[in-house]
């Protein structure tokens, strides 16, 4: 039996350029992928084609109905880039470390930017997903995580309260959209 796919999109209102720093800085990967309720933190990052990392996401607040894929508390994830396109497209295949075989084995995640109106779609397609993961429990981590990108890089926007730091120099204002 094929394993599913699924997908996410938003638009967000940055630029590609802004969004692609962002999917390839470990420090700020760490503060916006995990879904709502988990942190990560990286083992190891190399950002490369055939390089990739570890990433180890816990529960912030465990409870009795929820449990990690790797351990009580814990999902640990290797990840290989298998096709990087400078501010376009992010490939890389993901395992998740389980001793349960419904939640191991290669799945692979597209992300692509394209320029839309009012800033950029970013879309995510997860090929080969694990049948241990559930179709409701993927679309919320993958919705969660498109949030919490777009609340990341708000501040960047030059139309934010905190616009201040873009215009101190802290941050690029290639972020900026041309609604701002």
């Amino acid at each position: 039996m094929p394993k599913r796919t699924d997908q996410a999109r938003r638009i967000i209102p940055a630029t590609p350029e802004c969004l692609y720093r962002v999917l390839t800085d470990p420090a700020e990967l760490t503060q916006w992928l995990p879904p709502q309720g988990m942190s990560g933190r990286f083992e190891r990052f190399d950002f490369r084609e055939g390089g990739g990392y570890r990433m180890i996401l816990s529960y912030d607040a465990p409870i009795a109905e929820t449990t990690g894929k790797t351990s009580a508390n814990e999902d640990v994830v290797d990840v290989c880039f298998t096709q990087i396109e400078l501010n376009r497209r992010i490939v890389q295949v993901v395992d998740f470390q389980s001793d349960d075989p419904a939640f191991s084995g290669p799945m692979t995640m597209t992300w692509t930017l394209t320029p839309a109106d009012g800033g950029t779609e970013v879309r995510i397609v997860a090929e080969n997903v694990p049948e241990g993961i559930s179709e409701a429990d993927h679309a919320e981590g993958l919705r969660s995580s498109l949030d919490n990108l777009g609340r990341f890089v708000a501040p960047y926007r030059k139309s934010h309260p905190l616009a201040r730091k873009a215009e101190s120099g802290d941050v690029p204002a290639r972020c900026w959209t041309a609604a701002d």
